[in-house]
């Protein structure tokens, strides 16, 4: 795991979301369209930013990759949500490039992006999430596994699109919630 002073530098050698957006190769056309399509209702913004400030939420690391199709499908909102929220800042690493980072956040013994992950303003983690909504994610290691990945893959993104962003946005609120320390 890297050292603070590491990570700080890091997070802010990171590409902002603009940037990371901008610079998106494979799967590019669906990147910006999914981003374009991100709307977010006031309360959901409101309810994440009293999490973020309560919990000490300042900073938020997404390693990532992008050609991966969860990605594409859930950093957009994520991004969104963090953008609207003053104080807090929001910055993409890739997965690849970063293994200690990701290795700190597996999901079992896989390297599944995206992963949130939340840092107080002295850059200790506060929690993280990921690879993909819970919802989504029991049907992919559950009857997922049956199909063919092309199928499976048709799947998930008739999910992503019906969902329309709330499973992640919840799940990220709920996130910085339990960030949030306890009196």
């Amino acid at each position: 795991m890297p050292t603070l002073d590491t990570l700080a530098e890091r997070y802010e050698a990171a590409q902002d979301w603009p940037t990371y957006l901008a610079g998106t190769v494979k799967n590019h056309d669906l990147w910006t369209a999914i981003d374009r399509h991100v709307e977010i209702g006031a309360d959901r913004v409101d309810a994440a930013r009293a999490a973020a400030l309560e919990g000490g939420v300042r900073y938020v690391l997404a390693l990532s990759e992008d050609w991966c199709g969860d990605a594409v499908n859930i950093l957009p909102w994520v991004a969104r949500l963090i953008g609207m929220m003053p104080g807090v800042d929001i910055r993409i690493l890739s997965r690849d490039a970063n293994p200690d980072l990701m290795d700190a956040h597996l999901t079992g013994t896989s390297r599944s992006i995206p992963v949130v992950i939340l840092y107080d303003e002295q850059f200790n983690e506060l929690g993280w999430w990921g690879p993909r909504p819970s919802e989504l994610q029991a049907f992919v290691l559950g009857t997922g596994l049956t199909l063919p990945k092309d199928e499976r893959y048709r799947e998930v993104r008739t999910w992503y699109a019906r969902d329309k962003g709330q499973s992640i946005l919840a799940e990220i609120t709920a996130l910085m919630q339990r960030a949030a320390p306890t009196a």
